[in-house]
């Protein structure tokens, strides 16, 4: 078993967005950082970066932020876009505000846009993001599509058929399943992420997507319990069904 890291105790709460290391050495100073229930006023002193961490590391008596390597999943709601520049409000300004200092910084796996809903994920492990978005991993991603206009029955066919060609675009898309819910309602299953691929694609048969929510990514479907605007930490169980759907 290879031998946690070891960080500077200022150094740490810093990347964890507590604040700067000057700040830091000051809170250990005045006793408000504990490690084991005992203050720990040396801000120099290195401590093991592991998993357990928070449940061992305290300011002010509650456990300190998850360490670097996290990954979370979040029920997007509408309206907010996955960006940390543009305009308006962000799925970043769903986390705690400190989360935003934090280095590594936390990134969205993949994007959902403004006006999509559902399932995405988050992490600060770039190892994981890549292995989530890399096409070599055919992770599938399964949405539900409320239409303008009934389906013709066709949809299904010429979506499996891996000849789709949409606009502006000279490659061909992989096969996609579509499973019909209702005359104007469907789930579609990509292991692409093309710009706006779904939308595009009924725009692609005549259609108009009026409502798109992301229901799972690989074999990890968004939690019943998992309401709009919330998130929570993924588990080593959570992440291992992403890959395995």
């Amino acid at each position: 078993m290879s031998k946690a890291p070891t960080l500077r105790l200022d150094r740490l709460l810093a990347n964890l967005g507590y604040g700067s290391r000057r700040e830091m050495q000051a809170l250990a100073r005045n006793g408000r950082v504990t490690l084991d229930g005992t203050p720990v006023r040396d801000a120099d002193r290195k401590v093991a970066v592991t998993r357990d961490l928070p449940d061992q590391l305290h300011i002010d008596g509650k456990p300190i932020d998850p360490p670097p390597g996290i990954a979370l999943m979040l029920h997007k709601p509408l309206g907010v876009t996955c960006s940390h520049k543009e305009a308006g409000p962000l799925v970043y300004d769903l986390l705690p505000t400190r989360w935003r200092m934090r280095d590594p910084a936390i990134s969205t796996i993949g994007r959902l846009d403004k006006d999509t809903s559902g399932l995405l994920l988050l992490t600060d492990d770039g190892g994981l993001l890549h292995r989530v978005i890399s096409p070599k991993n055919h992770v599938a991603k399964r949405y539900r599509a409320t239409l303008d206009r009934p389906l013709t029955g066709e949809e299904a066919a010429i979506f499996a058929a891996g000849e789709l060609m949409l606009e502006g675009e000279t490659k061909p898309l992989l096969p996609a399943l579509m499973e019909t819910l209702s005359p104007t309602e469907a789930l579609l299953t990509l292991t692409e992420g093309r710009y706006h691929q779904v939308r595009r694609m009924f725009a692609a048969v005549g259609n108009h997507v009026v409502a798109l929510h992301r229901e799972s990514m690989g074999g990890l479907d968004l939690p019943d319990d998992l309401a709009a605007g919330e998130y929570r930490l993924m588990t080593e169980a959570d992440v291992a069904a992403v890959f395995a759907g």
